[in-house]
């Protein structure tokens, strides 16, 4: 059930008892990866997003230091994927029962004491959903901590192995998951079938984008017939192992950073 997961490490496997007597729940960290199902065209398996949230979240807890007390929850695997629905096997949940299976989840946290709790996501979306629940359950619950966190806003070298343009273009299983998925799950990648295909292209000077500051609303049908943006066709598990290594490294950082965060303190000036 750990999957990637360290299972010193995994929160489901404790009883009440013990979690009732961790020491210092304040700072303890309540990690809650959170991934999707659905499609990553011909080649890749709808669980894409899942096992990389799954996968870094637990190498980043395999390394971090024992002193650290954290614990992964298990991952939730529907996201909010309704940009993906035309393709089959795409999963989707609305934007209101993802806000209502995290909110319920971050209760029962609470309840059991702890007052660190951190999403780690891996699809690209929902960020806004998790973002609005964090920013409501920290107003219903001012001594809790909740830090809504994409799993690729963590240091990483994913643009210096696939290069600049890919890495801003190829948004959707293109080389940076499908290497990704080589290293992680090789024999559900199916190469044979990957493909290159890349989105109509904003007007040159342009200030709009499909995404960043000034994006559009788009669907999966706007920008790929098959459902990849990017180039698969170069993917290699070397270069998965390299954006893997730099991502678990990043995330031992934040992991500790939050550990250390005793909250903001504003001082007014006079």
């Amino acid at each position: 059930m750990h999957s990637y997961i360290p299972p010193a490490r995994f929160f489901a496997y404790l009883t009440w008892a013990e979690i009732s007597a961790i020491p210092d729940k304040a700072n303890t960290l309540i990690i809650q990866p959170i991934g999707a199902v659905e499609q990553h065209g011909p080649h890749l398996p709808l669980i894409v997003d899942s096992v990389i949230a799954t996968a870094v979240v637990g190498k980043a807890l395999s390394e971090l230091a024992h002193t650290v007390p954290a614990y992964a929850l298990p991952t939730l695997c529907y996201g909010k994927s309704n940009e993906h629905k035309s393709f089959p096997g795409t999963v989707t949940l609305s934007a209101q029962t993802l806000m209502s299976v995290l909110t319920e989840m971050a209760e029962g946290i609470y309840q059991a004491g702890f007052r660190k709790l951190v999403f780690v996501n891996a699809h690209g979306g929902q960020p806004q959903v998790l973002e609005i629940v964090a920013r409501d359950l920290r107003e219903r619950f001012s001594d809790l901590a909740v830090f809504p966190l994409s799993v690729w806003g963590a240091p990483h070298c994913a643009a210096e192995v696939v290069g600049a343009q890919e890495y801003l273009q190829g948004i959707h299983a293109g080389d940076v998951e499908t290497s990704v998925l080589l290293s992680l799950l090789p024999d559900q990648v199916k190469m044979s079938k990957a493909l290159r295909e890349f989105p109509p292209s904003f007007a040159a000077g342009s200030l709009l984008s499909l995404e960043g500051q000034l994006p559009t609303a788009w669907t999966m049908n706007d920008l790929s017939q098959s459902g990849v943006v990017g180039d698969a066709t170069v993917a290699t598990a070397e270069k998965g192992e390299r954006i893997l290594a730099s991502l678990t490294a990043g995330w031992v950082r934040i992991f500790e950073e939050i550990y250390l965060f005793r909250g903001l303190n504003p001082v007014a000036e006079h």
